[in-house]
């Protein structure tokens, strides 16, 4: 199926490795030249790399930390005019909400609320004059389902959730979408790291512990990234105009409801 994007411009945030650097292969196969954007400059280039020989296509790359103004600039500096945005960054760490200040709090917010916002403030309106934007959150299934473990991430990504809501109305009429992709349990070292303390716990090896998370999921497995990197394209395709504001929970069916 051609997605009708090639020859579009995207950043891709946090695209060293897991689930963006899956968006960004999904991208680039669809012919999109894509700016990768991570804090490892040898990391990044390493992927940028696999990409170019893998797809052919044009790959450009920006290290910095996303959630900081300096970093935000470097990946603009590489593609002022994206024709797509994927903003994505590292969840902040497990724990129990007695112990964050409100430092933890500010670092949650900067990088799962606050760095995606200005982002989309910064490429948006070139967007709507060009009549063509496709941006795509990564979230967390953690917005629908809280994870108590996991508060900072469930606060900070519902406050982009929310606000998300109501720009997204505001674009569409310019053939600007903006939607949030919700990934569950997929194959990344950010899933592995986030099981450490169950299993620490429950007095299993972190591989114990993922094979009984794995067993638990109604798919019986955990998600394929590129699974993950499939779903974000289709959202950025040229035909995908009419869905916008939208949570799209990608978690192998854990979530237990009807809506």
């Amino acid at each position: 199926m051609d997605l009708g994007i090639a020859g579009r411009r995207a950043i891709v945030c946090a695209a060293s490795k897991g689930l963006g650097r899956a968006c960004a292969f999904a991208l680039a196969r669809e012919g999109v030249h894509v700016t990768l954007t991570a804090r490892n400059a040898d990391a990044l280039e390493a992927t940028a790399e696999e990409i170019r020989k893998a797809t052919g296509a044009t790959v450009t790359t920006a290290s910095g930390d996303i959630t900081t103004e300096e970093g935000r600039a470097a990946a603009l500096a590489a593609c002022p005019e994206p024709d797509i945005l994927v903003n994505n960054a590292g969840g902040p760490p497990p724990g129990d909400f007695h112990d964050w200040d409100r430092e933890d709090w500010i670092r949650a917010l900067d990088a799962n609320m606050l760095a995606p916002i200005f982002l989309i403030k910064a490429t948006v309106d070139g967007m709507i004059a060009r009549r063509f934007g496709r941006i795509v959150n990564i979230t967390s299934a953690a917005v629908r389902a809280p994870i108590p473990i996991l508060g900072l991430s469930n606060g900070a990504r519902s406050g982009l959730t929310g606000f998300v809501a109501g720009l997204s109305r505001q674009t569409v009429k310019h053939n600007v979408t903006i939607n949030n992709l919700l990934p569950g349990p997929f194959e990344t070292d950010r899933l592995r790291k986030t099981m450490e303390g169950g299993a620490k716990a429950a007095g299993r090896s972190i591989d114990e512990e993922m094979d009984l998370r794995r067993k638990g999921n109604p798919a019986g497995r955990f998600g394929d990234p590129e699974e993950f990197g499939a779903a974000c394209a289709f959202l950025c395709a040229a035909s995908s105009g009419f869905m916008t504001g939208q949570n799209i929970l990608l978690d192998g069916g854990a979530y237990p409801g009807t809506m």
